[in-house]
């Protein structure tokens, strides 16, 4: 039996996806191989870029699609740079993404990088053509893009869920991150784009679609007339009823539209999961991060959303040992997991990054760090396990990832026994679960009578 771990689409940054771009391996042309870092935004452009590089007609390179939101995922990206030219020496090493576009120079500067290329570069048409003459650096600023998913993708390579990216960008200055410098200020994508990507995945066989971006929630603020993100989700669901499922990624716990939250009442083919950036369950280190909601919103938030749509389970990102935090500021993001009822954490101890306000706040003790974390994880641990205790002797519509892995809904990682078709809807019967760790869950399931 296979063994259960942490929400696959909610991987901790640094950990790396490898992937060969079939349209330009072969047995006689070297491949390209796409290494992925981070997010799903991260994990959809890199499917961008494959296209972009078989277009172009690149081959035999590596292309790294780095993060940057923790030092960590920073320096795996480094190391694994180091390792692939160690492995294929003559491979053309390219490297994007947000820690390529907030230090170019840092990159550009490794031995082994033939090539850096922006955030905004990686999925333009021609940047994997061999242009010597522009230099090891493409990099532009940032914050002068105004467009985002101008492009249009048949699904992700090796996966039974598609992923849509509707926003890219964030106005936002939380004091701890760094991601707007890598990404850029906020810019939604058009609704009928959407609406046309996410009808072209339902025709290629999907049968769940996930909305993604920086900041998903802002969608629309920049568009004419300034629709919410509920309107463009009702629009989805309106005009392609083919569509089984579709499942929103992490959303900012400042806010949910009224539109958004009719919908979570009234339409089941909205997945009922919200992974919430909530970052910590204090209000002065809430306010030291520069959030937009209090400790009181997110369990507002929570209720509204639990009140019209029961069976709604919820995930949250937080972060273990901000600066100044003190033992009872900590109590009160650890007694958070519990009163809001939260399924799954995403767990970051905290990590300074060089340019943001947090970084010169007055820090604490990495061992403090740790610990903290650990404790976090550990009431992580014991969340999903009551959340799994009230799955058992339900009977759940579960997306088939892959043989003997399924998710319900809810992001309920599954472990089935039986014959079931990879991608597609199938009623599975919970009958138990098994281990008191995330990493460790084992669900035994059968299929529904």
């Amino acid at each position: 039996m296979a063994r259960g771990r942490r929400p696959r689409d909610h991987d901790r940054p640094g950990q790396p996806r490898f992937h060969r771009n079939p349209a330009v391996s072969g047995e006689t042309t070297p491949g390209v191989d796409i290494v992925t870092f981070g997010c799903r935004l991260n994990a959809y452009e890199s499917e961008v870029i494959r296209a972009r590089a078989a277009e172009d007609g690149l081959s035999d390179a590596i292309v790294f699609n780095t993060c940057a939101v923790t030092n960590e995922a920073v320096r795996q990206a480094r190391q694994a740079i180091r390792k692939a030219r160690r492995e294929r020496p003559g491979a053309r090493v390219i490297v994007t993404g947000c820690a390529a576009q907030i230090d170019p120079a840092a990159f550009a500067a490794m031995d082994e990088v033939d090539l850096v290329l922006g955030n905004a570069e990686k999925s333009a048409a021609g940047a994997y053509l061999d242009r010597p003459a522009e230099g090891r650096v493409r990099v532009n600023d940032i914050m002068s893009v105004r467009e985002t998913a101008g492009h249009l993708i048949d699904g992700l390579k090796d996966r039974a869920r598609a992923y849509v990216e509707v926003q890219n960008g964030c106005d936002h200055r939380c004091t701890f991150c760094i991601i707007p410098f890598g990404r850029g200020n906020s810019r939604s994508a058009p609704a009928g784009e959407v609406v046309e990507q996410v009808r072209r995945l339902a025709a290629e066989g999907y049968a769940e679609v996930v909305l993604t971006g920086v900041d998903v929630t802002s969608w629309g603020a920049d568009l004419p007339g300034q629709p919410s993100l509920g309107q463009l989700i009702g629009r989805i669901l309106r005009l392609v009823p083919e569509l089984p499922r579709l499942r929103l990624s992490s959303i900012d716990a400042a806010e949910i539209d009224d539109d958004l939250l009719a919908l979570f009442a009234a339409e089941l083919r909205l997945a009922p999961y919200l992974h919430l950036s909530l970052q910590a369950g204090d209000d002065m280190i809430l306010k030291r991060m520069k959030r937009r909601h209090s400790r009181a919103d997110a369990l507002a938030l929570v209720a509204k959303v639990r009140a019209v749509r029961p069976d709604v389970a919820f995930g949250a990102d937080l972060i273990a040992g901000f600066p100044t935090e003190t033992d009872a500021m900590f109590a009160n993001t650890l007694k958070l997991v519990e009163e809001a009822g939260l399924a799954y954490l995403h767990v970051f101890p905290f990590s300074p990054r060089p340019g943001t306000p947090a970084a010169r706040m007055p820090q604490l003790p990495k061992a403090e760090i740790k610990a903290r974390a650990a404790a976090l994880r550990a009431a992580g641990e014991a969340a999903l396990s009551r959340h799994l205790d009230r799955q058992v002797g339900r009977t759940v519509e579960a997306l088939i990832e892959r043989p003997g892995v399924a998710r319900a809904p809810d992001f309920t990682e599954l472990h089935y026994e039986g014959e079931a078709v990879v991608g597609q809807i199938t009623p599975l019967r919970i009958t138990g679960h098994a281990g008191g760790k995330a990493q460790a869950v084992v669900l035994v399931l059968a299929a529904a009578e």
